[in-house]
């Protein structure tokens, strides 16, 4: 009930009217910065003043017309340009799907052929969100295709409650391509996705472990402390040194975290989502898992003094 309820919401012009002029807006800004690439690049600018590294997301998916589709890419050339001319460490983090995917691949392939040579000219990466298993084994086509055309400085986003990526970890190490690792959100059926968290996160430890011994320069991407330690504890065992990979989390989620793990000489980027659609965006995020309404709760009262008022996890840690 409280999923259908969000992602009617989510398509609701009257909501959006409301919660724009509530106090809610003013904490969505901690987790969307704004709706302008002046909001983001500020974003990033604080970032790396903290030690963190930024990835920037123009928000949007499913873009089903060409001149959307154009308009998307036009933003990314403008992230990239403003990315290198401040020197900014940061990168761009996009889908297909808003790049015309769902027109033609044809059209995706111009489309992104495009931010591809600005990225190259200014001498920036580029990582290829992914989205629900509708579009999995898509996106990775559509990835190796522009892999086997000689592009390098490109990277992927594989999800450990996905059953087959196991398998697309091996492959993409195989290849020696750079990728994310995160749980996923989507509400996957069971046929192809774990159900119970505790089989999601024992596939994120197995799958941050081959990465780190096998992957080059992989992105561990969660806020669960549970998780960070199993990835801490592995590298400190195995002595893999702290630069070959990173810790990624979305940025607002967690600050205590990233702040701690940079002084303990880790590197941290934080994904920063802007654009108009920050509304929808957070709705759905919400409605994929409701946890997460308590979740992004959570992340800001553990960074507040109230934080031993927060529950705690089965674990022990805070939930």
């Amino acid at each position: 009930m409280l999923r259908e309820g969000l992602i009617y919401l989510s398509k609701s012009d009257t909501a959006k009217a409301v919660v724009t002029r509530s106090p809610l807006r003013g904490m969505s800004r901690r987790f969307v910065p704004g709706e302008t690439v002046d909001d983001l690049i500020e974003a990033i600018r604080v970032a790396n003043s903290e030690g963190l590294g930024g990835i920037a997301n123009f928000l949007g998916e499913s873009v089903h017309d060409e001149a959307n589709a154009r308009l998307a890419a036009d933003v990314y050339f403008d992230i990239l340009d403003r990315v290198a001319k401040e020197g900014l460490n940061a990168y761009v983090s996009l889908k297909f799907t808003q790049l015309g995917q769902d027109i033609s691949e044809k059209f995706l392939a111009e489309n992104l052929g495009r931010i591809l040579r600005r990225a190259k000219d200014d001498g920036l990466f580029v990582r290829f969100d992914m989205e629900s298993s509708e579009y999995t084994q898509r996106t990775l086509d559509a990835f190796e295709k522009v892999w086997a055309e000689g592009w390098r400085d490109i990277g992927i986003v594989l999800q450990s409650y996905l059953k087959r990526s196991a398998g697309d970890v091996a492959r993409m190490n195989e290849l020696g391509a750079r990728v994310r690792l995160c749980k996923g959100a989507y509400d996957e059926p069971a046929s192809v996705a774990y159900r119970a968290k505790k089989d999601v996160d024992a596939s994120f430890v197995e799958l941050t472990r081959v990465l780190l011994t096998e992957g080059n320069y992989p992105a561990i991407a969660t806020h669960h402390e549970a998780m960070i330690d199993a990835t801490v504890a592995f590298q400190q065992s195995e002595g893999i040194g702290k630069e070959t990979f990173e810790f990624q989390m979305l940025h607002g989620v967690r600050r205590d975290l990233q702040k701690q793990l940079v002084a303990d000489g880790y590197n941290v980027s934080v994904y920063v989502p802007f654009g108009s659609h920050w509304y929808p965006y957070l709705m759905r995020r919400l409605a994929e898992r409701p946890a997460n309404m308590l979740f992004m709760a959570g992340s800001v009262v553990q960074e507040s003094p109230l934080r031993f008022l927060w529950p705690k996890g089965k674990d022990g840690k805070k939930a």
